[in-house]
């Protein structure tokens, strides 16, 4: 048995390591599309608006043009999810306390609690210090957190639903060996997932969702991979799915002054 879960443990870090490899590869593609595009994207907005000012005393083309700019201003928001995802994610580490990364990653999603009306339940366990580029690892943990509070709300989950937990953990990474890790956890009540949709989670423009292009896991791994940790994704018993964010450590087991949380 111990064989066996090492040869699981072994094949998911290979599977971690294959796709941090082949993000990297479509990020450089998908930056080359992405500029492409971008120029005559403004040329058709600006276009429209010429065209819309144009028809004042014709509402019913007026209307078309104003749907043309709506397109328009989606596609330059896909654009630009693309050029984020592809960008090269270069660090500026600092040292910073669990607690002022939770409160970040919180503050970014402040619009997304609110509208869910439900507070996450977050334990910092001895707030230990990671090394991280803060505006980067925000982004990546907040938008696993968005997507915990979508599922959230789509479920009608209760007031426990979603928990930010930090804990320090030895854990066995891509490159097969077990570390010592900081591990940042995002865990929902909803629904679950399907091992299809499990096996392209970080794929790009992979979604389960009407709304949204399907990138913000993928710039979360990228980013997090960027800090040479990785992010294990696995089922929740009772139902639900939780998102461990793995980062190298400052010092194992060092007590700080917990610093307020929100």
């Amino acid at each position: 048995a111990h064989v066996i879960r090492l040869e699981s443990e072994l094949a998911d870090a290979n599977e971690q390591l294959r796709r941090s490899r082949e993000l990297a590869a479509l990020g450089e593609m998908a930056a080359g599309i992405a500029h492409e595009i971008r120029n005559p994207l403004a040329s058709i907005q600006l276009f429209a608006e010429v065209l819309r000012d144009d028809l004042d005393d014709r509402p019913t083309q007026q209307e078309v043009c104003r749907k043309i700019e709506v397109s328009v201003t989606r596609m330059d928001t896909i654009v630009r999810d693309v050029l984020r995802f592809a960008r090269d994610a270069s660090v500026r580490f600092e040292t910073v306390s669990s607690a002022t990364l939770i409160h970040a990653v919180v503050d970014a999603c402040s619009s997304q609690i609110q509208d869910a009306g439900l507070e996450p339940d977050i334990d910092i366990g001895q707030n230990p210090s990671v090394n991280v580029d803060l505006s980067l690892m925000t982004q990546a943990i907040g938008n696993i957190l968005r997507n915990a509070y979508e599922i959230t709300q789509a479920t009608n989950c209760d007031q426990a639903a979603v928990e930010l937990t930090v804990t320090e953990q030895r854990v066995r990474c891509p490159d097969g060996v077990v570390h010592d890790r900081v591990v940042i956890g995002v865990a929902d009540r909803g629904a679950g997932i399907d091992d299809d949709a499990m096996s392209k989670l970080f794929n790009p423009f992979f979604t389960t969702r009407d709304a949204g292009t399907g990138l913000g896991l993928a710039i979360a791994h990228r980013v997090v991979d960027a800090h040479e940790g990785h992010i294990a994704v696995s089922r929740r018993s009772g139902g639900g799915t939780r998102f461990d964010v793995c980062l190298p450590p400052i010092a194992i087991g060092t007590t700080q002054t917990p610093e307020s949380t929100p």
